[in-house]
């Protein structure tokens, strides 16, 4: 029994704070949670703790910061920036990039450049060959909504298709011509685009703009004095026909190619006017790996993309199960995702929904429910198995984007 109405004036107060400090501590349901992210700015109001997992988690710092450096780097060497989309697929990424500098972006299918073009993404290159009746149906489509669109070519016939198509439509297709330095597609470099790109300035609705040169192989050559040696040698070729064309009296307003792992080589060369770099928004596990002028490691770009995960079971001692396998990473690579900021983990596949985890060398002892972000293996196809990513500041959502062009790989 209380004594006095102080007691009992302090007996409530406690209650109402013990009240309101259990609901702070409950957090937001997990419909109210979802409703805020599909609202795409939860102006955060939500923390990572919010997020069911695996989830795809991009830290804006470190976002924001790697934007920063390589468009002011190419600004710096006045070369074009024109970052490949295929890396993100995704628009609000896409506006992030042209507002710090970037003229357009590349694309690696049309079906890609079709998404971007209807989020009103301009300066479109198609990096590889729009083949077949129907993807040029939609070529002279996307060229009609975005005229601006660059599409490649590395044949006389595709170009004639192409011309067909535009003719048909009533309208003008921007070309460039793709060069074979890399071990993908394109035309030997020397006088074979120089004769193709004759036979283009012969075909009524196509304007030429250039060349386009890929060198994948550079881009992840180990050790930067061996990639600089393999990239210079292969973009001298590029160069070298673009000579060949102005010497026939042909323009060349574009050269493009260049990647994140070559970027701070290929900005020093002469006759390439601009960059596709994709990678560095994000960085992976494999570009960490190729290592940079300074040491082992590839560390230019900050690791701004990872994958959330919870550990859902303790089987052994010393192991623990994440909810984060297969499905959740890409693996074409021979190399695991890493734990981020979590030393002495050691993470292997465990099936299509698992990850098991070796913490036996961590100073970190693991229990069930808690959380760890992962760098992942393969940047591109990881971000192709989701349907959003939750940009974060800290442990605060701000936003939450949508893989717009997830799966477009037609």
């Amino acid at each position: 029994m209380m004594n006095s109405r102080r007691e009992f004036l302090s007996s409530g107060l406690a209650l109402s704070l013990a009240t309101n400090a259990s609901a702070d501590q409950r957090g937001y349901t997990h419909a109210e949670a979802e409703k805020l992210l599909a609202g795409g700015n939860p102006a955060g109001k939500l923390t990572t703790d919010d997020l069911c997992t695996p989830a795809l988690i991009l830290d804006l710092d470190r976002f924001e910061r790697n934007i920063q450096k390589m468009a002011g780097h190419l600004r710096d060497h006045r070369k074009g920036f024109r970052p490949h989309a295929k890396t993100h697929k995704c628009p609000e990424i896409a506006r992030a990039l042209v507002k710090a500098g970037a003229g357009g972006i590349c694309t690696a299918k049309i079906s890609e450049a079709e998404v971007f073009a209807e989020h009103g993404i301009r300066g479109l290159l198609i990096t590889t060959a729009v083949i077949g009746r129907h993807k040029i149906q939609r070529a002279t489509r996307l060229a009609a909504a975005a005229p601006d669109t660059i599409f490649v070519v590395d044949h006389e016939e595709n170009a004639r298709d192409l011309s067909q198509a535009a003719e048909a439509a009533k309208l003008n297709l921007n070309v460039a011509v793709d060069l074979y330095v890399g071990n993908r597609t394109g035309l030997q470099p020397g006088t074979a685009p120089v004769d193709l790109v004759q036979k283009l300035a012969k075909l009524p609705r196509l304007k030429f703009q250039g060349l386009q040169a890929y060198a994948g192989q550079a881009s992840h050559t180990i050790s930067f004095e061996k990639r600089r040696q393999v990239s210079q040698e292969v973009m001298a070729k590029a160069v070298e026909t673009r000579h060949l064309l102005e010497k026939a009296g042909l323009e060349v307003p574009i050269v493009s190619g260049g990647s994140t792992g070559t970027y701070n080589i290929d900005s020093a060369i002469d006759g390439i006017t601009e960059l596709q770099p994709g990678s560095f928004i994000f960085m992976d596990v494999d570009y960490i790996r190729i290592g940079g002028q300074s040491g082992d490691k590839y560390t230019d770009f900050d690791s701004a993309l990872t994958v959330l995960a919870t550990v859902v079971s303790r089987p052994e001692p010393k192991k623990a199960i994440v909810d984060a396998g297969l499905k959740a990473f890409s693996t074409d690579k021979p190399f695991p995702p890493e734990a981020k900021d979590a030393a002495g983990i050691v993470y292997g596949f465990a099936g299509d929904e698992h990850g098991r985890l070796d913490f036996s060398q961590s100073q970190r002892e693991l229990k069930v429910g808690d959380r760890l972000e992962f760098i992942i293996p393969h940047c591109d196809p990881t971000v192709n198995l989701y349907d959003r990513l939750y940009a974060v500041r800290g442990e605060k959502v701000e936003k939450v984007w949508k893989i717009a062009a997830r799966g477009m790989s037609q």
